[in-house]
């Protein structure tokens, strides 16, 4: 008996579900217009979390190749010291030394690589070709640090770091400025009145990050544009003391280093040395000239912001939902008006209350699952179209069109309970009197 009842159960919501869509099909373009509120509403869920996941993807994706072991440490120029008198004799003493690298390493335990780092800004010539870019000294173990690998060519080695040899390795986009037809391996740039042989082209994704975010400024474009050469070159051929011409004066500061990147070995204990290195820097130091830059807390921070930013857009798009169906209670409820007649009858024939909340839930339901089924596809097409032509980066999320489909079936749900309500609540007399 109970696989009896179960059956005709079935065929009974068979037939209400046929009925219903009969119902929406005599009313076509009223339903189409009624469910456009929920496709719009799915679609703009799906599309704004996708543009918000992608925007977040790229900033996190940029931290992540800083290294989630590394702990950058710059060197930073004082205020007071910023603000001083261009005319004057001495040169401005700030920033790292190469004791604190020092220190750095013998002190602090879990300290496996140090990158040691010098720039100068400075005009780079192929003949009569000219780039400002920035000219860096470093150590041979800097592409596997900063995630660079090579493009092309090699990187220069430890025998040619010790000898502090006249050879370099060009950024991607300084290569294709100073060489635009012929291969940069083999040739030489030159710097003042040094020459240096190009060994190497290096895929520099810090480079090619701030060469997408398209600034004209001469001073971003410098940092763009990256000459890479032994530490001990750069400090041998340019000095401590760096002579710059700005505004018609003469600006000189002492530098020793200008960046060491220090990786530490247990990803838990970045925090920790970071404070570490915080606190012999302010030992040693009589000036805060250095900033400390943890990649690890920066990606949490983006993962946080992600959060708030994803509940945000959320939110806002789920508005449209509500409107939506806002649009399919007013329908339903024009729907019972128009049906009273319909309701009368079925409750004279010994339909029970039950079976006429289920037919216009059924109804409700079936609207806004296709509003939502098509809200699905459109944001799922649209974040490509947005990544094609704006040249924005969009990342559709399984969880995000599942979220939206629930919501738009539960908002179905929810609005249509008071019109099925209504129309069960119809007095069977009275509804078959209506004209």
């Amino acid at each position: 008996m109970p696989q009896g009842v179960n059956y005709r159960e079935l065929s009974r919501l068979k037939r209400s579900v046929q009925m219903g869509l009969k119902s929406i099909w005599s009313h076509r373009l009223r339903s189409m217009l009624t469910v456009l509120g929920i496709v719009f509403g799915v679609c703009s869920v799906i599309a704004m979390l996708a543009i918000g996941e992608g925007a977040s993807y790229e900033a996190q994706q940029q931290i992540r190749e800083l290294g989630a072991n590394n702990i950058i440490v710059r060197s930073v120029q004082p205020p007071e010291e910023q603000g001083a008198a261009p005319q004057q004799a001495r040169a401005v003493e700030y920033g790292l030394t190469y004791a604190d690298v020092r220190r750095f390493r013998d002190t602090i335990p879990g300290v496996s690589v140090i990158v040691p780092g010098r720039e100068i800004r400075s005009d780079i010539w192929n003949n009569d070709r000219r780039v400002v870019g920035t000219v860096i000294g470093t150590v041979p173990w800097y592409p596997e640090m900063n995630n660079s690998p090579m493009a092309s060519g090699r990187f220069f080695a430890d025998e040619e770091m010790h000898r502090s040899a006249n050879v370099t390795v060009l950024d991607r986009a300084l290569a294709a400025e100073l060489f635009p037809v012929d291969n940069p391996l083999g040739q030489t740039v030159r710097i003042g009145r040094q020459y240096y042989r190009v060994i190497g082209v290096i895929a520099d994704r810090e480079a090619a990050a701030a060469n997408n975010n398209g600034n004209n400024d001469a001073g971003v474009r410098a940092q763009q544009y990256r000459m890479l050469i032994p530490l001990t070159a750069a400090r041998n051929r340019f000095g401590e003391t760096i002579v710059e011409q700005r505004s018609g004066t003469l600006s000189a500061e002492t530098v020793e280093l200008h960046q060491a990147t220090v990786r530490v070995h247990d990803q838990s204990a970045v925090v920790d040395t970071s404070l570490i290195i915080g606190d012999l820097l302010e030992r040693h130091h009589r000036q805060v000239d250095y900033e400390i830059i943890v990649p690890l807390e920066l990606l949490r921070q983006a993962e946080q912001t992600q959060r708030i930013f994803n509940i945000v857009l959320g939110s806002i798009a789920a508005i449209s939902l509500v409107v939506g169906g806002i649009g399919i209670m007013n329908i339903m409820l024009a729907s019972v008006t128009e049906r009273t007649r319909e309701i009368g009858v079925r409750r004279a024939l010994g339909a029970k209350r039950r079976d006429i909340v289920q037919q216009f839930l059924i109804e409700t339901v079936l609207l806004s699952a296709t509003g939502g089924f098509m809200g699905v596809l459109l944001g799922i097409i649209i974040p490509f179209f947005i990544s094609h032509f704006a040249d924005m980066a969009t990342v559709v999320t399984l969880w995000a069109p599942l979220l939206a489909f629930s919501i738009s079936a539960l908002v179905g749900i929810v609005f249509g309970i008071y019109p099925a309500i209504r129309a069960a609540n119809m007095d069977p007399v009275e509804a078959l009197r209506h004209e």
